[in-house]
């Protein structure tokens, strides 16, 4: 393939054109500045690859998602998450004793350390879940060393205990004691175990919210370049341990435009509820264009047609709902505003089309999640995928630091006059 090239005061400047194996076309300007002093301006990222990745492979505009070549159609109906969770990060699918030795390891590592409990008992009631996960994972790395040789062992201590952390968080802001895992439950339903159990009930996990959960983590595993994952890798580019880098990518994974989302799309449902269900004016509303009223869940940076894990969902939902004998008036909701959004012209027009927070709040709603855990629920899912880029990036031939550049606007070189406050912290020290 031949290069690109950038012409500029009468001087061309080659520029390598880089091909993935998807057909994906890239023009690398990893050496402009060096050659022109030039640099590229891309607000947002949105036209930048900032790495080669062999992890997940998105078509936005043909609705395709593949973890490591696999449809995620076939994922979705035929893995459970613990599998996922080794394919994505070891970049193979595991025989039939890699994967039982991988859940036993994920077993015996579900314990926290007793001195984390501790930390718990310093948040104030109310405390918003994504800050204790956030603060909590980055403890981790007090306790479990930074070493090449701890490495392997980190990664499923991550995937173990992020669970029992989740559902302590949960129990902390509800003010209910602490449930311990249970060796003979999977992944999923141990997790379910320690959000829902009391100590005076027996509880059995309901394999119907156990397949829910299951494919719900599977479709949140991992989404290419987002602003949670890049933030990972972009931590991770100092060096930084796993436990530090994961922490970030809580942190931006929690606000109402990434993870935040499904939370959204619940209250926007509420609130259509509330003012007597009338979804069509509520659209008219979102078709104003002097209103910034959002119809949330539709629409996605990279997809322009369907979202393949929202098509997913919404199969599923009648079928989870059916088998809990659950019923939400804010399913019905979600689904008209569907079928009346996607015949009207303003919608089709602007390729907005439900993603996967339309349906997934409402799944966790029918299986009682709180909508404050919802965010939470995302990193659990999200976890394998961040692990696996971290991974990438570590042991990539060009694991440079990150560093954007940027074009400054602010004020030219001026003097800093003295307007006689020169002096004022010395006499401030002095008057002590």
């Amino acid at each position: 393939m031949s290069d690109a090239k950038l012409v500029y005061k009468d001087k061309e400047y080659p520029l390598p054109v880089v091909e993935g194996s998807e057909g994906e076309v890239a023009v690398d300007v990893s050496k402009l500045r060096a050659q022109s002093g030039l640099i590229t301006l891309d607000p947002g990222y949105g036209n930048t690859g900032a790495c080669q990745s062999s992890i997940c492979f998105i078509d936005g505009d043909e609705g395709i998602l593949r973890y490591r070549g696999y449809p995620i159609e076939q994922i979705a109906t035929r893995a459970r998450f613990t599998e996922v969770c080794y394919l994505l990060i070891y970049g193979k699918r595991p025989n039939a004793e890699e994967l039982r030795e991988f859940r036993v390891k994920l077993t015996r590592h579900t314990l926290i350390h007793e001195d984390m409990k501790k930390f718990y008992e310093g948040y104030p009631p109310g405390a918003h879940p994504m800050a204790i996960m956030a603060a909590m994972i980055a403890s981790l790395s007090t306790f479990y060393p930074d070493t090449e040789e701890s490495l392997d062992l980190n990664i499923i201590r991550m995937l173990a205990k992020v669970k029992t952390l989740a559902a302590f968080a949960y129990k902390k802001s509800v003010g209910q004691p602490f449930i311990y895992p249970r060796n003979d439950l999977s992944w999923t339903g141990n997790f379910l175990h320690m959000m829902f159990a009391v100590p005076s009930e027996e509880y059995v996990v309901n394999p119907v919210m156990e397949e829910a959960l299951n494919l719900l983590l599977i479709l949140h595993a991992d989404h290419e370049q987002n602003c949670s994952t890049s933030t990972v890798r972009m931590v991770g580019s100092s060096d930084a341990n796993l436990f530090a880098s994961i922490s970030g990518g809580i942190c931006a994974l929690w606000g109402p435009r990434h993870g935040g989302a499904n939370q959204s799309v619940i209250e926007m449902l509420d609130a259509i509820q509330a003012d007597g269900g009338n979804y069509r004016a509520f659209l008219d509303q979102v078709k104003d264009g002097n209103s910034k009223v959002r119809l949330m869940g539709f629409g996605h940076r990279v997809y322009k047609n369907f979202d393949p894990r929202a098509k997913l969902l919404k199969d599923a939902a009648d079928r989870i709902f059916a088998q809990l004998g659950a019923v939400d008036p804010l399913l019905e909701l979600a689904k008209r505003i569907e079928e009346e959004a996607l015949r009207d012209e303003y919608f089709v027009k602007r390729k907005l089309y439900p993603n996967v927070d339309f349906y997934s709040g409402v799944i966790y709603r029918a299986m009682g999640i709180p909508t404050e855990m919802f965010t939470v629920m995302f990193v659990l899912g999200r976890l394998p995928g961040w692990i696996a880029h971290w991974m990438e990036q570590r042991n990539s031939d060009d694991n440079r630091i990150h560093r954007p550049r940027q074009i400054y606007t602010g004020e030219n070189l001026r003097e800093f006059e003295d307007l006689g406050t020169k002096h004022l912290s010395t006499k401030l020290g002095k008057g002590r």
